[in-house]
């Protein structure tokens, strides 16, 4: 079992996939719905490095 610490990490990781999904992968309307600027956006996704092309793999792999 992972600390508190990394839930909350994995936990925000994926909210911020899911709106980056829902949005159309638009960073500024992304940010608007998770109510964080779009700097702060762009820190996270750096953070977490996340990017679409990966998302876009794990989930065709998923649908397999």
């Amino acid at each position: 079992m992972g600390s508190l610490r990394d839930k909350v990490k994995d936990l925000e990781r994926e909210e911020i996939l899911h709106a980056m999904e829902e949005c159309n992968w638009v960073m500024a309307r992304a940010a608007r719905r998770l109510g964080i600027t779009e700097r702060m956006m762009g820190y996270k996704i750096r953070k977490y490095g996340i990017r679409k092309e990966e998302r876009l793999l794990y989930i065709e792999r998923q649908s397999v």
